[in-house]
């Protein structure tokens, strides 16, 4: 199955409320996509779990300012590329391959060093199916043989690339 969205024209506001299911995948993606809008972004209902609490940990080291309460969870986005990434920074992702593997890609056209890190469970799965397009696209990784811990410097100049996966994954979309 096939998806394709056309965006002709930038939206400068969307304000309306949408209605998630406290799901990890969907509220770490969330987490992600709010960090990198410009201005404030608002969910009720986001799952607390320690996944979830690991990437919103993990955005406010990246210089995301997050306002958590039992009803919502509000992050005041820098909008895309504009984490502020301090010299020898370290995240620590826990267990979630969902998160680990989605900031990988999102600090790609970063121009400092993070080093992701992660729990013995995560620390043992292999992320060649991430870290291998980056590659390509001339993002610098260092891992101990595809697994964490790796660090990545970003690029400005990213290189355009084909690439078919063969294999489909909900954390490499």
């Amino acid at each position: 199955m096939s998806c394709f969205v056309l965006i002709e024209n930038k939206i400068k506001s969307f304000n309306k409320k949408i209605f998630v299911s406290a799901d990890k995948s969907l509220s770490i993606r969330w987490v992600l996509l709010a960090a990198q809008a410009t201005g404030k972004s608002r969910a009720y209902n986001l799952l607390d779990s320690e996944d979830v609490n690991n990437a919103l940990k993990a955005l406010k080291k990246l210089g995301i300012k997050i306002n958590k309460t039992k009803k919502f969870c509000e992050i005041n986005g820098r909008g895309l590329n504009s984490f502020l990434i301090k010299k020898n920074t370290t995240i620590n992702a826990g267990n979630s391959g969902t998160f680990s593997r989605i900031i990988l890609g999102v600090l790609a056209k970063s121009d400092k060093t993070v080093k992701l890190i992660g729990d013995k469970s995560l620390s043992r799965r292999d992320f060649s199916r991430v870290i291998d397009p980056l590659r390509l696209f001339g993002i610098n990784i260092k891992s101990n043989k595809n697994k964490l811990p790796i660090e990545i410097l970003g690029s400005k100049f990213l290189r355009p690339i084909n690439y078919f996966e063969n294999k489909g994954s909900a954390q490499c979309k």
